[in-house]
């Protein structure tokens, strides 16, 4: 194990919730260590039995789903703090699959442990359960923006939603303007997401960066115009809610 949870930068970070110095060194023991992994790894497997989830300490990935017809369904992006692999210790299995987008460092933690975190930290169990509903909260926010939104605005509600995101962990260079993000995925990835065809969302790209809104080049997201993406979205512009890291 080489990233202490005394030292560790992402806990750190503005989005999270700080900790008590009880629950870092309980975390200390609940962690059994860090599962390093390339760009393009399957981290896990749809219908697997994972005996560990994860914590995403650094790197970026992509939850899918794989449909009858062989078809890949991108579900929405990870990143780093997010939590993967729970789903496997509920039910039983993955219903989805997780690929990394770019190389990962996972905070590992074994399956068989995850009653200890509610005996001992009641706490820390009571995060799982607000990390639960607030992927209920955006899996509804996605719904309605697939059946309410039109190509445009549901890029640019990604974007924000991304560009929030990533504020939050530092993950770039962002001012009272605009911002610079990486954004290491692929825009079929960002069309299955989004519930558009390719054509549709290259073309809606195209007009977003010809109106100076919004630029995805390169692996490099340029939010050029926040409020003109958020008058496009039909949002309101606000700051990410502190969160739990598990």
């Amino acid at each position: 194990m080489t990233i202490s949870c005394a030292r560790c930068t992402l806990r750190r970070q503005n989005l999270f919730i700080p900790f008590t110095q009880e629950e870092v060194v309980f975390m200390q023991r609940f962690k059994t260590g860090e599962l390093t992994v390339d760009a393009g790894t399957t981290v896990l497997m749809e219908g697997s039995n994972s005996p560990q989830f994860y914590t995403v300490f650094s790197g970026m990935g992509t939850r899918y789903t794989t449909l009858e017809n062989g078809r890949r369904q991108v579900i929405n992006f990870i990143f780093p703090g997010d939590l993967i692999g729970l789903q496997a210790g509920v039910m039983g299995e993955m219903k989805h699959s997780v690929e990394s987008s770019t190389p990962m460092v996972l905070c590992a933690f074994k399956r068989e442990d995850l009653w200890n975190l509610f005996r001992d930290q009641p706490g820390r169990a009571y995060d799982l359960t607000w990390i639960a509903a607030v992927a209920e909260h955006f899996l509804g926010e996605t719904i309605a923006t697939l059946g309410q939104r039109d190509a445009a605005q549901r890029i640019a509600w990604a974007f924000l939603r991304i560009e929030k995101r990533l504020a939050g962990v530092n993950l770039g260079i962002f001012g009272p303007q605009g911002s610079r993000m990486p954004l290491p995925f692929r825009q079929q990835d960002l069309a299955d997401a989004l519930g558009l065809s390719l054509v549709h969302t290259n073309k809606t790209l195209a007009r977003l960066r010809m109106l100076q809104l919004v630029s995805w080049i390169d692996g490099e997201l340029h939010v050029m115009n926040r409020n003109g993406l958020a008058d496009i979205a039909m949002v309101d512009i606000e700051a990410e809610e502190m969160r739990p890291l598990l």
